[in-house]
């Protein structure tokens, strides 16, 4: 595993080559772009020095400045992605300090570590699956034509056994080997209609086996407190379920459920649970990467009333951001090299006003820059999956052809700018709300339009949004 985190994930990443990746779903925001894709590199270099070294190179944290719907999550999302690392995204205002109500920061951890897992397992679940997909027809066939339990097989046995005492040995011996090609011509006939889906709809009883999901939870009062409540409240019921066992149930389901079921319960026991979270811890605690979003919310510029709570946030959120370690059911994961991302709009407070310890545990600070109506055009047309491609992937469905010519876009673009000026700036997201007003009467009568091409031109996109372009009726048809 160590050597494919190196190798395989991080050596041919270059930050130019990281920045070029991030360019195909993010549009600007250049210095963002390039604080993360240096950090990601900062993690290939600290491998290569000596184990001494490596415990001291710690990750340089990074605060996002900036208003929403620049990119700072997606920015955050899609580096993950690039070396499939472990992520999670948290609100901060979430949390509370410990003593009050609400989730304590621990938790950001175990989520970390259950995301990692979870993705490990299904690698390998994809690795056992044509194994499991063979068992699990072996089973259905046993089930459609047991072996030694066909009731027509058993009458046919005692006629040939009544027979049998009139015959010679050589005439028995014929009528069985007659009787197990007949058998296996059978059985073979079942197996290539099961495996040309022949049986899908046939009803079959399949012995599965159940968890027992009926075991009522409950708070767990005067509990450690360096464990946290979701942690304390899963072991117990862990420790329910391990005293009561699983059942086993008879379900009458068709062919093409019990194969998912039966497969699925079957790559289960296939793969390796120790191996999976071993390879995931070691993913966590070198690969990890958390994005704190909201951080401006919890920040405070003064020690009084609710501020004073928000301070305490800040510091139960150090020692994750230092380095400790973090019991989980997973085991022990150490947060010293797991990167954190936080990001804010910071309008109210400013990064200065987080303690100074957090402040020195996040030394890179990246300011990004609100949309441009240029900005918002390549956002419509430029990424991979943009919002008009993702609308004309929809259409398509319908055997609708849509096409955006150039005004029609730099129109859209004006207008999501216009609304943002004079409303709250939502920055890109306001382009979902703008297409799909602008796209509204095509997406409800596209299964019945005569003609399936359609343009979009900037007179359409005047006809239809129209009245949402008069500053006084902005805030009634955009929200």
């Amino acid at each position: 595993m160590k050597k494919d985190i190196k190798n395989t994930l991080l050596e041919s990443l270059t930050p130019q080559k990281i920045v070029k990746e991030l360019d195909k779903y993010i549009i600007g925001q250049g210095e963002a772009k390039k604080s993360v894709a240096v950090a990601l590199r900062n993690r290939y270099r600290r491998q290569q020095v000596n184990e001494e070294m490596q415990e001291d190179i710690t990750p340089k944290n990074i605060i996002m400045i900036g208003p929403t719907g620049v990119g700072k999550t997606e920015v955050a999302r899609r580096l993950a992605s690039l070396v499939d690392a472990p992520f999670v995204k948290v609100e901060s205002t979430k949390f509370t300090e410990v003593g009050y109500v609400g989730r304590d920061v621990e938790s950001i951890i175990r989520d970390l570590i259950a995301i990692a897992v979870s993705g490990e397992k299904k690698k390998m679940l994809k690795t056992v699956e044509k194994e499991a997909l063979r068992e699990a027809d072996k089973i259905i066939l046993n089930i459609l034509y047991p072996q030694g339990n066909n009731p027509e097989r058993k009458e046919e046995e005692n006629e040939q056994n009544n027979f049998s005492m009139t015959l010679d040995i050589k005439d028995k011996k014929k009528e069985v080997d007659e009787e197990t090609e007949r058998i296996n011509r059978t059985r073979e006939k079942i197996k290539k209609k099961l495996e040309n889906k022949g049986y899908e709809e046939t009803e079959i009883e399949i012995n599965v086996p159940t968890k027992n999901n009926n075991i009522p939870s409950f708070n767990v009062m005067g509990f450690d407190p360096s464990m946290g409540f979701d942690q304390m409240e899963g072991m117990m019921q862990n420790l329910f379920n391990s005293i009561k066992g699983n059942k086993n149930s008879i379900k009458k389901v068709k062919v093409k459920d019990a194969r998912k079921i039966l497969k699925e319960n079957i790559a289960d026991k296939l793969i390796d649970m120790e191996k999976v979270v071993s390879i995931a811890t070691e993913k966590t605690e070198k690969m990890g990467i958390v994005f704190l979003d909201e951080i401006d919310k919890i920040a405070s510029n003064s020690r009084q009333g609710a501020d004073v709570s928000r301070e305490g946030v800040q510091r139960d959120i150090l020692p994750l951001v230092e380095g400790s370690s973090v019991n989980t059911k997973y085991g022990v994961i150490k947060t010293n090299h797991i990167l954190f991302i936080s990001a804010g709009a910071f309008h109210i407070s400013s990064p200065n006003d987080l303690i100074p310890e957090l402040q020195g545990r996040f030394p890179i600070r990246v300011q990004l820059d609100s949309l441009s109506v240029e900005d918002l055009e390549l956002v419509l047309t430029q990424p991979k999956n943009s919002l008009l491609k993702q609308y004309s992937a929809l259409l398509a469905t319908e055997g609708v052809e849509i096409n955006f010519d150039k005004k029609a876009i730099s129109r859209i673009a004006k207008i999501a700018q216009e609304c943002n000026t004079e409303t709250q700036n939502t920055g890109a997201r306001r382009l979902s709300t703008v297409v799909e007003k602008l796209l509204g009467d095509l997406l409800f009568k596209a299964s019945d339009l005569k003609s399936k091409k359609v343009n979009i031109d900037e007179r359409y996109v005047n006809d239809k949004l129209g009245k949402i372009i008069e500053k006084n009726d902005i805030k009634k048809y955009i929200l």
